[in-house]
């Protein structure tokens, strides 16, 4: 088994796609993806991009992902990298590939002397909640996500 953990390039859209609809599905959310292999294309790869990804390799075939941008936290002064979607194809759970993708986002991390890497995970996902501590990931309290999105956002912006 060779793993290899590599920046996404132009030409993977359709893996990226297909996997972030693997993510989807797993989360009991399939008919909730909107991207497409053009809008991929448009921030993963534009010439400022400000989304990025990490392709995992089992053998050269794709089974993994993850993909981040960064944020800022005024408190530590640092940018923060934040993982938005982590996931691997089913059939290649368990031989380590996701640990190793969080290995690459945590040395990325390092090289942009970001402050943390932040992210969420679903309140049912009790498998994922366990890999993150085993990482050394502590749950955050205090805080709640919120969200404006669609109409809402819409009506704000015309207002």
């Amino acid at each position: 088994m060779t793993l290899t953990i590599r920046w996404a390039r132009p030409g993977d859209e359709e893996t990226i796609l297909r996997l972030i609809k693997g993510l989807a599905t797993y989360e009991r959310e399939p008919d909730a993806v909107q991207a497409t292999e053009q809008s991929l294309r448009d921030t993963l790869f534009a010439p400022h991009a400000q989304v990025f990804a990490f392709i995992a390799e089992l053998d050269g075939a794709p089974v993994g992902l993850a993909l981040w941008f960064l944020t800022y936290s005024t408190w530590t002064g640092r940018p923060s990298l934040y993982l938005e979607d982590l996931f691997v194809d089913d059939d290649a759970r368990g031989r380590g590939i996701a640990r190793a993708l969080f290995k690459r986002l945590a040395e990325e991390a390092k090289a942009r002397n970001c402050a943390r890497i932040d992210w969420a995970v679903l309140d049912w996902n009790v498998d994922a909640m366990a890999f993150y501590e085993r990482l050394g990931g502590r749950r955050q309290t205090g805080w709640e996500p919120w969200r404006l999105h669609g109409a809402a956002l819409d009506a704000l912006a015309e207002s």
